[in-house]
């Protein structure tokens, strides 16, 4: 894995937990020699993540949309600043640059993004893995919510499976090393996801 993509909130939360554990992430991929890959602004743990990644000499790529360049504040002091038109651009663009997906703590946007990865996954869009660092259990609630929608029939337990959920950076780094994606069809090929 050249780069992983990280999706992290714009504020740095209540818990100073996710401020330790989005530094942590960030040195655990310079050890490894992974890029980062990010949303390209300069606050909340996107910062943190930024800032302690180039601390560490490792590499940074941000993608930001022109709305959002003033607004989260574009981060100048990574490897690359990359400006876009769009949000479904910055999107696009953080997946083709990544070769797995990681989400920190953090509120819409994140989930957003994190759930947005795994329904592409799930369709057979890409086979990359992706997986939530469940920080102080934040995730617990959303993990227990797809659990819950595997029971109820609207979630095969394969695409369940997909989603690596770790509280401990490296134990995530190192399952995203040995993921592998379950045999899934495209949606083209089947009336079933």
């Amino acid at each position: 894995m050249e780069r992983i993509c990280v999706y992290a909130g714009s504020n740095v939360g209540a818990r100073e937990e996710y401020v330790g554990a989005a530094e942590r992430l960030a040195r655990a991929f310079v050890a490894r020699g992974i890029g980062i890959v990010f949303g390209g602004g300069n606050v909340g743990l996107m910062k943190v993540v930024a800032d302690t990644a180039m601390a560490a000499g490792g590499s940074v790529t941000g993608i930001i949309p022109e709305a959002l360049l003033a607004r989260e504040i574009g981060h100048h002091d990574i490897t690359e600043l990359r400006v876009v038109a769009s949000m479904h651009e910055r999107k696009a663009m953080m997946a083709d640059l990544s070769d797995g997906f990681v989400a920190l703590p953090g509120g819409f946007g994140t989930i957003e993004e994190i759930v947005e990865i795994a329904t592409w996954a799930q369709l057979g869009l890409h086979v990359k893995p992706f997986g939530l660092l469940n920080v102080a259990r934040f995730y617990e609630p959303l993990v227990t919510f797809f659990d819950r929608a595997v029971d109820e029939g609207f979630l095969r337990p394969q695409h369940r499976q997909m989603l690596v959920v770790d509280d401990d950076p490296d134990r995530l780094l190192d399952r995203f090393a040995s993921w592998e994606p379950p045999r899934v069809k495209k949606w083209i090929d089947s009336d079933e996801t």
